[in-house]
């Protein structure tokens, strides 16, 4: 190696840098430790596993090795010479990734590789309004600072939640299940989605329903502008939609109020951002007053 460029945003607790070798090749390489946060070696190896399998008409970055060493796992990939899009949010940039997100869905359904149903892997995401419940009942958390509108049908944001993991995974696609603009690289000619411990099985539109709270937090248009009127988006079925909308903002205001998990101090606001315009979409959706 001959040069280290370290990549800022993302949210894993550990070295994200572009690398010039000696024989001038340069690759991108990820590490963690597990004793920086114990959970991020697994997702590593699931990265690892997921990246290797993943067909080459998928726009990513291809896994060249790993390495496992110690306490630390580092994955090597290609790198690509793009840039993530800017925040405040582009329309042009929007379009092109929007877009982009259409032609994977249809690209990756049926999935190309065994991977669990989305409910299955991330089973937290569709349960944060039963555990912000189950705080309120033991007396854990007051709801202060939580919209009153949630507060007043907390009962019934549990119910349309519960309906959420099956709708979620009713669908053969490939999800990435993690998409925002610091896993996207925007080249010229091209858009790469890169990072993908995550990747389940589901509906088609979940990736898109998925990632439209942060757009709306980094500047974008409100999710369901951008929603009503995508092709997946307006195929999708209503009541599917807003039982996995009810888990998303569950989901973000409910990990909010947790302490940050080891090595990730500033996620609890990321998803508080992210909560507030799911939960505005929830709202709007539901009807209820």
């Amino acid at each position: 190696m001959v040069a280290a460029t370290t990549q800022p945003g993302g949210f894993s607790p550990g070295l994200a840098a572009r690398l010039t070798l000696a024989d001038g090749r340069r690759v991108f390489v990820k590490a963690v430790s597990g004793s920086i946060n114990p959970d991020s070696p697994g997702m590593h190896r699931r990265e690892a596993r997921i990246a290797a399998a993943l067909p080459s008409s998928v726009p990513t970055s291809r896994l060249l090795d790993s390495y496992e060493g110690g306490d630390w796992i580092a994955l090597i990939f290609e790198d690509i010479e793009g840039a993530a899009p800017r925040t405040p949010w582009r329309q042009a940039e929007l379009d092109r990734v929007l877009r982009a997100v259409e032609e994977l869905s249809a690209s990756l359904t049926p999935a190309p590789i065994a991977v669990e149903p989305v409910s299955e892997l991330m089973p937290m995401v569709f349960a944060g309004w039963r555990r912000l419940a189950a705080r309120v009942e033991s007396g854990q958390d007051d709801l202060r600072g939580i919209d009153p509108w949630a507060q007043r049908h907390l009962a019934e944001l549990v119910a349309l939640e519960a309906l959420s993991p099956d709708a979620a995974s009713a669908g053969t696609t490939l999800l990435h299940a993690d998409l925002r603009a610091d896993n996207i690289l925007l080249t010229p000619s091209r858009v790469f989605f890169i990072d993908w411990p995550w990747a389940s099985r589901g509906a088609a539109w979940v990736d898109l329903a998925f990632m439209l709270p942060s757009v709306a937090m980094q500047g974008g248009p409100k999710p369901w502008e951008i929603f009503d009127a995508h092709p997946l988006g307006y195929r999708a079925p209503d009541a599917h939609v807003t039982a996995v909308v009810a888990a998303v903002a569950g989901f973000m205001i409910f990990g909010s109020r947790l302490p940050p998990p080891p090595g990730l101090p500033t996620v609890r606001a990321f998803q508080r951002d992210q909560g507030l315009p799911a939960l505005e979409w929830l709202k709007r959706r539901t009807g209820w007053s």
